[in-house]
C-alpha cells in the first residue's frame, strides 16, 4: 500500500514529502524521490512545478545516474525511511519496525546546522591537494591534505550525514574509489563556498542574525567581523612568512601543534554540552575538565573539550590568549593584537612562544597529531 494515499492529491503529496524534509535539498531531488519511491506521476509533479513533464522526466534521469554515488545513494535511503516511518506511525502499521529506523536528524543535517558545517568542511576542501577520506564502515570521515614536506595532515572531522548532504548537493565529488573513498570539492562547491563565506561575514557585521564567531567563553560575538582565509587559516598563512635570512617564520611542527589545538577546538563545539568559559580557563578560574573515560572516544566533544582545557590551562594567561584567538577563533594578528591591547607587532613574537610551549605540551601527553 502507498503511504502517501495519506494525503488529497498527488500536489499534496509532493508538498508534504517538502515540508517533512529539510529546505536545503535540491528540488528536483524531491521530484525525483516522489516518483520513484512513492509513485507520484510525472505529470503531476510537472504542474506541481509549473514546468513540462520532460524536464522532470529529465531529472529524473539524471538523479538515476547520480545514485550510483553510495553517499548519495545512502542519503536518498535514509529520506525514504524516514518518511515511511512517519507515515506509518500515523496508520499505526507496523510501529515497531518503525521505530527502529533511525530518526530524520540523524540521518541529515537540518536546515539551521547544513550552513555553518558546510561552511567548516568545505573551507578545509578548498586548500589545495585536501580531499575527504570516508571509509564505507565509518560513521566519520577526514579532510586530508598534503603538506609542502610531503606529510599527510588531517584537518577536519567529518560527520557521515554532513558528508552525504554535501553529495546530495553535489558540492563534493568522488575522485576515487575503495575500501576507502577519496572526495574533492566541486565547481559547484567553491561557488557555495564563496557565498556562505559571505553570509557569515554579513552576519558577523550586523547585516543578519547570529554570527558564528565565537567569544572566547564560547557565546557567539554578533560584532565582530570573521577573520578568515577560504583556502588557510591564518595560522597556515604565518607559517608560509620566512625571516631576513629565509628560514620560515613558524617551523612545520609549531603550525601543526597549532592545527591540533583548533581541531580539538571545534571538535568540542559539537558536544551537547555549552562550551566552557575558555577565558576563564586560560586564567585558571574554571574547573579542571574530567579525564576522558573510556566510554569516550578520542572524537567525542567531551574528551577534545578537556584536552582543550588542558592545553590552554598549560599555556596559561597571554600565551593561552593568543593561541585560542589565533588558532582557535582564526583571528588574524592584527586583531588579536588590538582586542588584548598590545603593542604592533609583539603578538608574533608571542604566538610562537605560545606554539613552542604548545608543541612541547602535546609531545608530553602523548598526543602530538591530529586525530582527524
Amino acid at each position: 500500500m502507498n503511504v502517501l494515499t495519506l494525503t488529497t492529491s498527488e500536489e499534496d503529496m509532493l508538498t508534504t514529502l517538502e515540508r517533512q524534509w529539510p529546505a536545503w535539498l535540491p528540488v528536483s531531488l524531491v521530484s525525483y524521490l516522489a516518483h520513484i519511491e512513492f509513485g507520484v506521476p510525472i505529470r503531476a509533479i510537472g504542474r506541481a512545478r509549473a514546468c513540462h513533464a520532460s524536464t522532470i522526466s529529465r531529472q529524473i534521469g539524471r538523479w538515476e545516474q547520480l545514485r550510483d554515488d553510495t553517499l548519495i545513494d545512502e542519503a536518498l535511503n535514509g529520506l525514504v525511511k524516514t518518511r515511511r516511518r512517519a507515515a506509518g506511525a500515523a496508520k499505526n502499521e507496523d510501529i515497531y519496525s518503525m521505530t527502529l529506523v533511525k530518526p530524520l536528524s540523524q540521518i541529515t543535517p537540518d536546515d539551521e546546522t547544513f550552513p555553518n558545517e558546510a561552511r567548516r568542511v568545505l573551507r578545509r576542501l578548498s586548500e589545495p591537494g585536501a580531499v575527504l577520506a570516508l571509509s564505507g564502515d565509518m560513521e566519520k570521515g577526514v579532510v586530508v591534505r598534503e603538506t609542502h614536506s610531503g606529510t599527510t595532515q588531517r584537518t577536519a572531522i567529518v560527520e557521515r550525514a554532513l558528508a552525504q548532504a554535501l553529495a546530495v548537493k553535489e558540492w563534493i565529488v568522488c575522485a576515487a574509489e575503495g575500501r576507502v573513498a577519496r572526495y574533492r570539492i566541486t565547481n559547484a562547491g567553491r561557488t557555495a563556498l564563496n557565498r556562505l563565506l559571505a553570509e557569515a561575514e554579513n552576519r558577523a557585521s550586523g547585516f543578519a542574525e547570529a554570527a558564528s564567531v565565537f567569544e572566547p567563553s564560547g557565546k557567539p560575538c554578533l560584532n565582530r567581523k570573521a577573520c578568515y582565509c577560504s583556502g588557510e587559516s591564518p595560522l597556515m598563512l604565518l607559517g608560509r612568512r620566512r625571516e631576513k635570512d629565509g628560514s620560515l617564520f613558524l617551523e612545520a611542527a609549531l603550525v601543526n601543534a597549532g592545527e591540533r589545538l583548533r581541531e580539538d577546538f571545534e571538535l568540542a563545539q559539537m558536544g551537547p554540552k555549552p562550551a566552557p568559559d575558555w577565558a576563564a580557563v586560560i586564567a585558571g578560574g574554571e574547573a579542571a575538565e574530567p579525564a576522558a573515560t573510556p566510554a569516550q572516544t578520542p572524537l567525542s566533544a567531551e574528551a577534545a573539550s578537556a584536552r582543550v582545557a588542558g592545553a590552554l590551562r598549560e599555556l596559561g594567561p597571554g600565551l593561552g590568549d593568543v593561541a585560542l584567538r589565533c588558532c582557535c577563533l582564526l583571528e588574524g594578528l592584527e586583531t588579536a593584537e588590538r582586542e588584548l591591547g598590545w603593542s604592533a607587532r609583539s603578538g608574533k613574537i608571542v604566538l610562537r612562544i605560545a606554539l613552542n610551549r604548545l608543541a612541547q605540551h602535546y609531545v608530553t601527553v602523548g598526543s602530538s597529531q591530529m586525530i582527524g
